[in-house]
């Protein structure tokens, strides 16, 4: 990979209660990107432990993963934007891979598909949630293996799709939207860890992984 030569690229960090997480993800930032955290209703010092730590925070008080998505696209100003989750279960540092093809007009939307480091990371109702998910959207006609937990793509072209899922199914949305409107989706191997602190909302608990498949399937109907 030859790498992009001027990194400038806004990071959107959908948050809810991740004060303990957050100093090591921010930290771990490449130069050039610049985090956009969007507090979910925090009920910890997440929004001032971003703050003390260079980031620019917004609030959406409407719960969801896709209202804290949206609401950090809208506040964003760079030509590019990544979505990254704030749990450290991702490396900060992949991101100069995903906006490299982007950056270079070879693909208009990089993700990445999820490798874990060692069994355990990903539980079983999770894997089998996501595998599910991905035959459908290759059914779909978006050729990838993950549902983006991390990606990145020009700002202005992702408003343009209007994604209009507000809950956890808005990745899935925004692939489906990405591979109807002949976007070219780049797919890179990312190494998944274990999230730094607490419980995944979504993989935590077989109830969050149910509740995601929930908002998923409700996207699929409607498509």
């Amino acid at each position: 990979m030859s790498g992009v030569v001027d990194l400038d690229l806004d990071v959107i960090l959908p948050c809810r209660d991740e004060a303990s997480t957050l100093p090591d993800v921010l930290s771990a930032l490449p130069r050039g990107c610049h985090p956009l955290v969007v507090d979910n209703g925090s009920t910890d010092e997440t929004a001032a432990v971003a703050r003390a730590h260079g980031a620019f925070v917004v609030h959406e008080p409407k719960p969801g993963y896709g209202a804290a998505v949206h609401t950090g696209l809208v506040n964003a100003r760079r030509t590019f934007a990544g979505v990254l989750d704030a749990d450290g279960s991702l490396d900060p540092a992949l991101l100069p891979m995903l906006l490299d093809p982007v950056a270079r007009g070879e693909a208009d939307l990089a993700v990445g598909r999820r490798r874990p480091v060692r069994s355990g990371v990903q539980p079983w109702h999770a894997r089998a949630a996501n595998s599910g998910v991905a035959w459908l959207l290759r059914r779909r006609g978006a050729a990838v293996h993950d549902i983006a937990a991390i990606r990145v793509a020009r700002r202005d072209a992702l408003l343009r799709l209007e994604v209009g899922d507000r809950g956890f199914g808005y990745p899935l949305e925004l692939l489906l939207r990405a591979a109807e409107a002949e976007w070219r989706i780049v797919e890179f191997d990312v190494p998944y860890r274990a999230r730094a602190g607490g419980r995944s909302k979504v993989s935590g608990s077989v109830r969050g992984t149910v509740r995601a498949a929930f908002d998923m399937t409700a996207v699929l109907a409607r498509r």
